[in-house]
């Protein structure tokens, strides 16, 4: 028999099996880079009791490193910069060359919300153990520096006896819940979300069911659109509902830093006694869906964009809450976004003063200060914004322009321009060892520039600026966005510099269309050129607008190229 020339055949080749990404829920529980084997070796909230018990008394030398550059972050605690270091060398030192021994420390202000003794508490700690260092971020938060870890069990003492954490204020973890900081007196509030917020905290921060998150988990909860709902893991927002009253709506899985997403609507009301109960869900589900494979896709918001979200509200409903959620309607938009800053009537007839420092910058002797202006004037109560501005409430009828005097003569200004209303910035190369160029400074400069060159300018501008391209300062949903980074200058030479983004917004309100900043071709400056560009770019806006009100992220998507530039 002839041989044949047909090829034998071949068995069919097996389907290639998917790559798990790390999800619990779906069996892939094996560590899967080096920060989910540090958690599971050891749950970072266990590190308390190393600080307190051995490095405390060992001092910097003696800390683990698993320990220094992981586990500390569970209580507020990441190594700062070493003084010294320029932009070019951030992405190729080791972490120990990069690093001091001192450390920053950040204190969770849940709801943005401090009684006088916590204010005078955490001026006192800045005054005594971190230099004088004190900033308000743009998470609600305290950020304080210089701090050895001798110290830390001593502030962690004065810091708890006045009802204020640093427990997971940073790391894979349920991080400050952020909330209006009008909560409670404002005259445009139905619901007050505190009790909420409250609750998340007593019940959930701290908690080792949910200590171990793929990443950070950021919420916030506020009846008013005074925050920015649309760039947090989950957000609970206000809103009427025309069967079942006053509620809130719930945004999922947004986030900005290097692959930006706006959280979405679920397209459910939910009554403020349950609000705990669906976060919880939501963070279950992260906890338990996310993906662990890759670090730079361990946030919510990339299992949402998989998912899509009908799937999304499905898994929460069946597996997480056992019971159907309500549909409910988008929340009413104020007229204008809001920020507070200012002199405004409280609900129960006192006022409220809100005011700016230069880019959240302050210092223990200003806070001291503070405490001293607002217990004079007849107030106890101090918060905090998400824009790093800060509120006095209760303040009767005689005592609002003496405040507002005492404010300005301690740095704090009540009626700022747009620019030192507008603008804000992030830790910078100064004390952040992923930065690479400097921001808090170029800040204050720029602020100072602006307010001397364009005194008529009477429009709103926010301009944020931040060191990297992480987004800390929200750079992707602001008018003018500067995201840092190394430029050439005219000589040749490898100088600090910024790449712009270009009307940016969130839906603070009516009629705003939410999206990232335009970036236009090769659109760069120089650190030094910055002013000039900015001034040049906010003057151009001036002449061209409409004459309707049109503001600036408008008036970017229709402006030529050129007066960009």
């Amino acid at each position: 028999m002839a041989p044949s020339n047909t090829p034998a055949a071949r068995p069919a080749a097996r389907p290639r099996k998917a790559r798990g990404e790390g999800q619990w829920a779906l069996g892939h529980r094996e560590p899967l880079n080096p920060n989910e084997r540090s958690k599971k070796d050891d749950n970072p909230l266990n590190v308390r009791a190393r600080i307190e018990n051995i490095y405390a008394h060992g001092g910097f030398s003696s800390i683990d490193p698993a320990d220094l550059r992981g586990r500390f972050r569970w209580w507020g605690l990441y190594t700062q910069r070493r003084a010294g270091i320029d932009g070019g060398r951030t992405a190729v030192l080791e972490p120990e060359e990069l690093e001091d021994e001192y450390f920053m420390l950040r204190v969770r202000c849940d709801g943005g919300s401090l009684n006088l003794a916590q204010l005078r508490t955490i001026a006192g700690i800045a005054t005594e153990f971190a230099r004088d260092s004190a900033d308000i971020t743009d998470r609600q938060n305290i950020q304080l520096h210089w701090i050895r870890v001798e110290d830390v069990p001593e502030i962690w003492r004065r810091l708890e006896a006045v009802g204020l954490q640093t427990t997971e204020a940073c790391g894979d973890c349920p991080r400050v819940v952020l909330g209006s900081p009008v909560a409670g007196i404002s005259v445009d509030e139905v619901i007050d979300g505190t009790p909420a917020i409250d609750e998340i905290v007593k019940r959930y921060v701290g908690n080792p069911a949910y200590s171990n998150l793929p990443r950070k988990f950021k919420s916030q909860i506020s009846w008013l659109a005074d925050g920015p709902y649309q760039v947090n893991d989950i957000s609970f927002v206000g809103v009427e509902h025309p069967d079942h009253g006053p509620g809130f709506d719930l945004w999922v899985g947004g986030g900005l830093s290097t692959n930006p997403r706006l959280a979405e609507r679920l397209g459910v009301w939910v009554p403020l006694a349950e609000i705990p109960d669906v976060w919880e869900g939501v963070v279950g589900i992260f906890r338990d869906y996310g993906y662990r494979r890759l670090r730079h896709r361990a946030r919510l918001k990339f299992l949402l964009a998989d998912w899509g979200v009908e799937k999304f509200r499905e898994v929460l409903e069946k597996e997480y809450l056992g019971r159907a959620l309500i549909d409910g309607p988008a929340p009413d938009l104020p007229e204008k976004p809001i920020d507070h800053i200012g002199v405004h009537r409280q609900k129960d007839g006192l006022n409220y003063v809100g005011a700016a420092p230069v880019v959240g910058r302050s210092s223990g002797e200003q806070l001291t200060r503070l405490a001293d202006l607002v217990e004079k004037h007849g107030s106890q109560r101090v918060r905090l914004t998400a824009y790093q501005k800060l509120l006095v409430l209760d303040i009767a009828d005689d005592q609002v322009e003496p405040l507002v005097e005492g404010l300005r003569a301690i740095g704090l200004e009540a009626r700022p321009s747009a620019f030192r209303r507008g603008t804000m910035a992030c830790t910078g190369i100064e004390y952040c060892k992923l930065a690479i160029v400097e921001t808090k400074a170029r800040g204050e400069e720029l602020v100072a520039r602006l307010e001397d060159r364009l005194k008529g300018f009477d429009a709103d501008l926010s301009i944020h600026i931040n060191g990297c391209p992480n987004a800390c300062a929200r750079t992707q949903v602001a008018d003018i966005g500067l995201k840092g980074q190394l430029v050439m200058n005219a000589h040749g030479e490898q100088v600090e510099g910024f790449q712009i983004h270009l009307g940016g917004a969130l839906g603070m309100a009516k009629g705003e269309t939410a999206g990232f900043g335009r970036k236009v071709r090769g659109l760069k400056t120089t650190a030094e050129e910055l002013p000039e560009y900015v001034e040049r770019v906010a003057q151009h806006y001036l002449d061209g607008r409409d004459g309707s009100g049109e503001t600036f992220a408008d008036w970017v998507l229709r402006a030529d190229e050129e007066l960009l530039k």
